[in-house]
């Protein structure tokens, strides 16, 4: 997952970590979500379309291959170690450059589809994030935004966040709990409207996150985010002790793990 880290939008993770999360990260859980979020969209040959919080790149990639032959694409993330893996695949037709999102270096109206996958909950004013991508978008283009759904939607990561608050205390909730915070989709919806666009689709997926252990999810969830320098050594062994247990339903023969995950896509269009 992404991680907590990058909510801040001046946060630069390092290029190891960029490298990682191109590496496992993308083609274990954010690969699947892109080619549903272009086809929500309606991503079309010849468009122009702007991934915002593109990351390494990987829903630019995918609709790199769906504006063939003439169209564009612009990626634009804060972190420069994101957008030096993503420059590594090199095509005409992908532009990536670094920004804010609550303040994208690009014109007006100049973009006829504007993408946001997984990012939009760790933008730290989403509100005018989501005036920006309505700024750049064409009347009559669309805006598409993929976020997770609420927390009691994730069979896997419900219980297991419970667990560690129970361990940990009530700031393990908030922390832990950071990725899920889009998830009400009747207030991502007001958001969303509230930047001028037109909601014109609600969908809601299903799919599945990877973990190569169970040490590995709790690895990753508990160390990409400020809950392991406020917890002890003691606290944190029983988070990964008690983890086989919460997890084990979602625990394959072979030891990895096949969590559902629920994802909510929002399409708007721009009057």
């Amino acid at each position: 997952m992404t991680t907590s880290s990058e909510a801040s939008e001046s946060f630069q993770i390092p290029l190891e970590a960029a490298e990682f999360y191109e590496s496992a990260f993308v083609p274990a859980f954010f690969a699947q979500w892109a080619p549903i979020l272009c086809d929500a969209a309606g991503v079309a040959p010849g468009q122009r379309v702007l991934d915002v919080g593109c990351g390494t790149g990987i829903v630019a990639r995918t609709a790199a291959d769906l504006v063939v032959p003439d169209g564009t694409i612009v990626g634009v993330d804060l972190n420069e170690a994101m957008l030096t893996v993503a420059r590594r695949v090199v095509r005409p037709d992908i532009e990536f450059r670094q920004g804010n999102a609550d303040a994208l270096p690009l014109p007006d109206q100049s973009f006829d589809t504007v993408l946001c996958q997984m990012s939009l909950m760790f933008f730290p004013d989403r509100p005018q994030a989501l005036l920006e991508m309505a700024r750049v978008v064409t009347p009559g283009g669309r805006v598409a935004v993929a976020v997770p759904g609420a927390l009691d939607a994730q069979p896997a990561f419900a219980p297991f966040v419970d667990m560690a608050a129970r361990h940990a205390g009530p700031e393990a909730m908030s922390l832990l709990g950071t990725y899920f915070v889009c998830g009400n989709l009747e207030e991502l919806t007001g958001l969303v409207e509230s930047a001028g666009l037109q909601v014109t689709t609600i969908r809601t997926h299903s799919g599945t996150y990877r973990a190569p252990s169970v040490d590995a999810f709790v690895t990753t969830e508990v160390e990409s985010t400020p809950l392991l320098e406020r917890i002890s050594d003691d606290v944190y062994r029983r988070i990964r002790a008690d983890a086989h247990d919460v997890l084990a339903p979602f625990t394959t023969p072979d030891g990895s793990i096949a969590a559902p995950f629920e994802c909510n896509i929002v399409t708007a269009r721009r009057p």
